[in-house]
């Protein structure tokens, strides 16, 4: 700071100036949780999540480990550092009870929920897509999904393509869906056409490209299944909004378990958005430098690294319901290829 004094006949005044480099020390000095709690609060203003999306996001990744259920004023409590009040909470619990998600029981005033089955469905495939490591082996088979537009109905056929979406598949022509064979989705397309209905309706096929036949090879049908640069795009955006905050969690010593919660959250809620655009092909069908892997890679080391301390958040937020918070499952400690036995403190 400098000061300039100056004089006249009449008076004398003076002029301060502030140095800016003096400024800028001070704001470096200031804590990397002041940073990352501007960060949130940045975050949620530029871009607030729509308030059901949320509550699935926060239901998939913290509430379904630990048994799923959980007493409705215990999830207002978790979600209102993200921005959320009671009445959004409470309409977004309501309006996914409403559409089959999850069941309600009443104590008095107070209501607990938990997932039903087909809730349980819908979100075991939705979060295998997140957790699960990239699966690169492929045998060059495909699977072919033949739904007729003449045998269904025009709002199950606009449900049967957005589930076909989340298990992965592509349209390639009106009524035919296609995707690289893989067991384990297979079997979760099998439970998607059962819980529509219409199994007997459909056909599901095993594809391959013929040797005798010099046509076009399916894998050319790619690009026209699917849009990868939009996914690519998505993927690489997610990255630059994420990447600084995490740099700034790395040079913490002491973690602050309500940030680390929000910020996990956050994290697996946009990581999940992308995921359920992406058809997670074998790399052999990918562009060059596909960065899913690495927007994968920064969800598992962030996931990680405050696991411990966001589970704490968790446990201390729901305690207070009069009991302590479910153990999470063995498959929690799984996730993103193993926490390495990290087990959250009690």
């Amino acid at each position: 700071m400098k000061t300039i004094h100056f004089f006249n006949e009449q008076c004398n005044f003076c002029i301060t100036f502030m140095d800016l480099l003096v400024k800028t020390r001070r704001l470096d000095r200031r804590s990397g949780g002041d940073r990352i709690a501007r960060w949130i609060g940045r975050e949620l203003r530029r871009r607030p999540p729509k308030a059901k999306s949320l509550v699935v996001t926060v239901w998939g990744d913290a509430i379904a480990p630990h048994g799923g259920s959980v007493w409705l004023s215990g999830l207002i409590r978790l979600l209102a550092p993200l921005g959320m009040n009671e009445r959004l909470v409470r309409t977004s619990v309501y309006r996914l009870a409403r559409e089959g998600w999850l069941s309600a029981r009443s104590r008095g005033r107070r209501s607990q929920y938990r997932l039903t089955t087909e809730g349980l469905r819908r979100f075991e495939e939705a979060y295998r897509r997140i957790y699960a490591p990239p699966d690169s082996f492929w045998d060059g088979r495909w699977d072919m999904l033949l739904a007729p537009p003449a045998a269904l109905r025009a709002d199950v056929r606009a449900e049967l393509r957005t589930e076909l979406g989340w298990a992965g598949f592509g349209a390639v022509a009106p009524g035919l869906f296609l995707r690289p064979r893989h067991a384990a989705r297979r079997a979760a397309a099998l439970a998607a056409l059962r819980a529509l209905g219409i199994e007997r309706r459909v056909a599901l096929l095993s594809a391959d490209d013929s040797d005798e036949l010099r046509g076009r090879k399916l894998d050319r049908l790619v690009r026209e299944a699917w849009d990868l640069g939009a996914v690519a795009a998505e993927y690489r955006a997610f990255i630059a909004r994420f990447g600084p905050v995490i740099r700034a969690f790395r040079r913490l010593k002491r973690l602050d378990p309500e940030q680390c919660f929000v910020v996990r959250t956050l994290l697996i809620h946009d990581f999940r958005r992308v995921t359920l655009h992406d058809p997670q092909l074998p790399a052999a069908l990918l562009p060059r430098r596909w960065p899913g892997p690495a927007a994968y890679a920064l969800c598992r080391n962030f996931y990680r690294l405050t696991h411990k301390h966001a589970e704490r958040h968790l446990a201390v937020t729901l305690a207070r319901e009069g009991g302590a918070l479910p153990a999470a499952a063995p498959y929690f400690y799984r996730r993103f290829g193993g926490l390495r036995g990290l087990r959250a403190s009690r």
